[in-house]
């Protein structure tokens, strides 16, 4: 990353200068995917207070972050913080923007042909009804019988027919699907939902 500063920029020490680069270092890093960006440090001194503002260009927004301290340094970095806090904000929003746009595809539909310069009207045309939400299937054992009552595995096990290698149950003490199934040495295994 590019750091041009403007103004006039006191004398820091070594280790001064080793933190605000490692600072900028990971700016760089959270921001540097698409090419080498520019960092735009203006300092300003009045009396008793030294401002710093930094800006770097991103993404086709400029982000900007002022701050105030007695000294210079501190003021560099937290205004160098801030500018990150902002990039961690717009990478999420970008991030979560193209994973919903992923997620939500539009489906392919049939053109409907244009004739004159007008759209053709389809007659008998169904309009189509929005999806309703799926209901919950009801807990059956499998000769086809609801379960009238929540139970224990203890108790799904003692009501398995002898045919059946499984029984679909209601935890008594959850509340929560559970499954028996009976394996072929006789034992019996257990899966919860």
């Amino acid at each position: 990353m590019n750091i041009t500063f403007t103004g006039k920029q006191d004398k820091l020490t070594a280790s001064q200068e080793r933190k605000l680069a490692t600072q900028f270092l990971k700016l760089s890093k959270l921001l540097e995917k698409r090419g080498e960006k520019v960092a735009q440090v203006v300092l300003k001194a009045t009396r008793h207070e030294h401002r710093a503002e930094v800006r770097i260009n991103f993404h086709e927004q400029v982000l900007v972050a002022n701050a105030t301290a007695t000294d210079q340094y501190t003021a560099m970095m937290d205004a160098a913080a801030k500018v990150e806090q902002q990039a961690i904000k717009l990478l999420s929003k970008y991030r979560d923007s193209k994973r919903e746009e992923t997620v939500r595809k539009p489906t392919a539909e049939p053109a409907v042909p244009v004739a004159a310069g007008k759209a053709a009207k389809t007659k008998g045309a169904k309009k189509e009804k929005p999806a309703k939400a799926p209901k919950p299937a009801k807990v059956m054992k499998p000769g086809g019988r609801t379960m009238a009552k929540p139970m224990t595995a203890e108790e799904a096990i003692l009501a398995m027919d002898a045919d059946s290698d499984y029984a679909v149950f209601t935890d008594a003490e959850t509340g929560r699907a559970g499954i028996v199934v009976r394996r072929r040495d006789g034992k019996f295994d257990l899966i919860e939902s």
